[in-house]
């Protein structure tokens, strides 16, 4: 089994022109989903994460070593509270299933990134617990964006900043981008490659801002629920013949 999975990877590799180190995915357009086909929203959340895990695969196969995936924002809690819950229900859900991966001699790593002092309680010691289980995995990195917003995120780094100058251990003038960096819910992670959006939309949306510095964009005409591993090798294509100068020539 292992040769044969082997075996498929290099198939998958051979025609991609470049394997992105990190990707990261705003996973945009599951109520529209929905609201098209007379379903109610949750129905479009559960076909979503359906789709991540489709494209969370692929990212495995092909040797991606990271992947970012927004789940639930800060201003995700405007949202009606029977939706808030189901996304919370479907959380769950793919923590539980991702415990039975893991047992099952699984390389994934997992990072969630956010603040999840406002996540029920048998959510964080999940999440704290598949963090701490998977420490020392060597597959794929799986980083899930919960109740994450890039402008909060700075803002944590900042204060954290500011306690260590008000304590007398930092001095204003030390507080470089790099050591900001290192304040960042994504410390140690390389900043993505491409970010990629589905359902038309072409924003942001408080997504991985300091990260997505050099970040390229793409963007696509599918809302996520119907999105494919071959959707993503298409923006990997994309990505491949675009010119990364980093502020260079």
């Amino acid at each position: 089994m292992k040769g044969e999975a082997m075996a498929v990877q290099e198939q998958e590799n051979v025609s991609l022109p470049v394997i992105p180190r990190h990707i990261g995915i705003i996973m945009d357009g599951n109520g529209r989903w929905a609201v098209k086909r007379g379903l109610p929203r949750k129905a479009g959340h559960k076909a979503g994460a359906k789709a991540f895990e489709r494209v969370s695969e692929y990212c495995e196969k092909i040797g991606v070593k990271y992947l970012t995936a927004y789940a639930f924002s800060t201003e995700n809690w405007r949202r009606p509270p029977e939706e808030v819950e189901a996304i919370m229900d479907l959380l769950r859900e793919y923590l539980k299933n991702a415990e039975e991966r893991r047992e099952k001699n699984s390389k994934v790593r997992m990072l969630f990134l956010g603040d999840r002092s406002a996540l029920a309680p048998d959510l964080q010691e999940k999440m704290d617990r598949m963090e701490r289980e998977s420490a020392n995995k060597t597959g794929i990195t799986i980083c899930m964006a919960i109740n994450y917003g890039g402008r909060d995120e700075i803002a944590h780094a900042a204060r954290e900043l500011a306690r260590l100058a008000k304590a007398g251990s930092l001095s204003p003038e030390e507080i470089t981008p790099e050591l900001l960096e290192k304040h960042l819910y994504t410390r140690g992670i390389p900043d993505p490659d491409f970010i990629i959006r589905p359902s038309g939309e072409q924003r942001i949306s408080n997504f991985l801002l300091w990260q997505s510095a050099y970040s390229e964009f793409i963007y696509r005409d599918v809302l996520w629920p119907d999105f494919e591993p071959e959707d993503l090798r298409g923006a990997i294509e994309e990505f491949a013949g675009r010119s990364r100068r980093f502020g260079g020539i």
